[in-house]
């Protein structure tokens, strides 16, 4: 029963990760951009996610060895480079996070953001200071996940959106931005994301060859999950827009829902905000610490320490910053896609090493889809630098 819960845990931890304020406002903002054709951007970025993830999550959990330390173990060093790109992208991420739980919980009881974001960071705290802190990490995140999907599937419904044409246009585009993917594959599997559910399962002693059913089918749920997710909170975006309603540009996302379905949206709005928004904290806050805990005795040791100040340096960010970073979550999204193809390149060229893997064997079909999401991920990120730069 325990180990079961560990694996829905993680599945939820990565969907909940992912599901951030940054997921709420790039959604809504690309369908406003895309309309029906977004469905097709949300297609192939679950795809892509797939490919990474079950290879992610099946190399660390045989190897038995998190992320950083099985680089090292490729080369020495690596693995300090990779921790170091991972939680530059989770702090970027967090800031964003701290930011979604302030506005979540103005937005219920009309304290002011910065409060709101103070207050959660405490609540966070609580939570990672428990005396069985894993398991009530699982529990909360699964108790909010199903809360999100909830309310967010009865705005869609109020929506009215054109279930025909997203279908069809998910398959057939009338355009694509390969920005919007990019941002999109680096908000739900890229940087800390990929590596949150498999490090969740090292946690909870479920490794080895023995455990691949459970890690596949947890991973595939962790995805299935965060697909629904984005399909819906996509529809509902879709409905409020092709009815010839504008999204707010500075909050989206709330448009959708108060738009959708009055007052009474506005303020699910703010429950799937802060919903969001905490369990990001969480997922973002254990992952970038899971990468540096393995490097000292005395970091794992203080490993709850570490957790706390990762907390709290966000939320100070946010409150310095005095404002509501909507462009860190985009680019935040943008730099953690960068950071998916190096990390699943040194994954995949790891588990081709026999004296890492001396009794494991890959699967051809799972190396050749890792690749093929490393070049694709690659080439798109280079067009995007090159459109970067030529805008400077």
């Amino acid at each position: 029963m325990k180990r079961n819960s560990a694996i829905l845990g993680a599945a939820f931890l990565m969907a909940t990760s992912a599901i951030g304020p940054g997921f709420l406002n790039n959604t809504s903002a690309f369908t406003q951009q895309l309309l029906t054709s977004f469905g097709f951007v949300i297609l192939i970025s679950i795809l892509i996610d797939i490919g990474a993830q079950l290879n992610i999550w099946r190399i660390i959990t045989v190897s038995e060895n998190r992320a950083q330390d099985l680089s090292n173990k490729l080369f020495p060093g690596l693995g300090y480079l990779l921790a170091a790109l991972v939680a530059f992208g989770g702090l970027a991420f967090n800031v964003g996070n701290i930011a979604g739980c302030g506005m979540g919980l103005e937005v219920l009881t009309g304290i002011d953001a910065k409060w709101g974001a103070i207050i959660s960071c405490g609540i966070a705290l609580i939570i990672f200071w428990m005396k069985d802190a894993g398991k009530a990490i699982d529990l909360f995140v699964k108790i909010l996940g199903i809360a999100m999907i909830g309310l967010t599937v009865y705005v869609m419904i109020a929506s009215h959106p054109p279930f025909g044409r997203a279908i069809q246009h998910s398959f057939w585009p009338e355009k694509i931005d390969l920005r919007m993917i990019v941002a999109l594959v680096g908000g739900t599997v890229g940087g800390y994301i990929s590596f949150a559910g498999a490090h969740r399962l090292l946690d909870a002693n479920i490794k080895g060859k023995a455990a691949i059913p459970q890690v596949n089918r947890s991973s595939i749920t962790g995805i299935i999950i965060t697909a629904i997710m984005r399909y819906v909170l996509f529809l509902a975006a879709l409905g409020v827009v092709w009815g010839g309603a504008t999204l707010l540009e500075k909050n989206p996302a709330a448009s959708v829902f108060q738009l959708a379905a009055g007052n009474a949206g506005y303020k699910f709005f703010g429950v799937v905000l802060w919903s969001a928004a905490i369990t990001s904290v969480i997922g973002a806050s254990f992952t970038s610490v899971s990468f540096w805990k393995t490097f000292s005795p005395v970091l794992e040791k203080k490993q709850r320490v570490l957790i706390s100040g990762f907390i709290i340096f966000s939320t100070l960010i946010f409150v310095l910053l005095k404002q509501t970073p909507g462009t860190i979550l985009i680019m935040a999204g943008i730099l953690n896609g960068l950071i998916l193809p190096v990390a699943l390149a040194i994954m995949l060229i790891a588990v081709t090493k026999k004296r890492l893997f001396p009794s494991y064997r890959h699967p051809l079909w799972m190396q050749i889809t890792g690749w093929l999401v490393v070049a694709l991920m690659t080439w798109m990120s280079i067009i995007i630098i090159q459109q970067s730069i030529g805008k400077i």
